[in-house]
């Protein structure tokens, strides 16, 4: 089974070095994921999001309580970061975050690759479900982060 890919991209008008610092606390993810989810870290393995840094967090998916364990493996400030997931939901979740400086202020870009669980039959049977609530995630996060920089 091949890899799902959701991609965004937005333009923030604020400068690169406050868009990253964002990202930066591990906190904001509280902030720019929609409510629904019921979403809480638990535990951040460093003090500072760094390459290596393991979180956990808890939410509820459909009303279902899940447990989410993933890894920063890259680590670039103000450039990129990633974000894998070790434990959770997903068969595979790898979440790449880009930033560029550009006039209009920073160039935002998600790309998540992901599968579900099952192979072929958890596609057929969750696929287009599981999709809508990707993107349904991506879009409130976008409108949350477009909120917060240009209040």
């Amino acid at each position: 089974m091949n890899d799902q890919v959701l991609q965004r991209e937005s333009i923030i008008k604020a400068p690169l070095e406050k868009v990253f610092d964002f990202f930066s606390n591990a906190k904001n993810l509280e902030i720019i994921t929609p409510p629904f989810l019921n979403f809480t870290i638990l535990e951040q393995s460093t003090p500072k999001v760094q390459k290596g840094t393991i979180f956990t967090y808890r939410l509820k998916v459909h009303g279902i309580p899940i447990r989410w364990k993933s890894l920063i493996e890259e680590w670039v400030p103000n450039s990129h970061f990633v974000d894998t997931q070790i434990f959770g939901p997903y068969k595979k979740w790898h979440h790449l975050h880009t930033f560029k400086s550009v006039p209009e202020g920073t160039w935002m870009q998600d790309t998540v690759n992901y599968r579900v669980h099952m192979g072929i039959l958890g596609h057929w049977l969750t696929g287009r479900w599981v999709r809508k609530d990707v993107e349904s995630i991506f879009t409130f996060r976008e409108s949350k982060i477009q909120s917060i920089f240009h209040a």
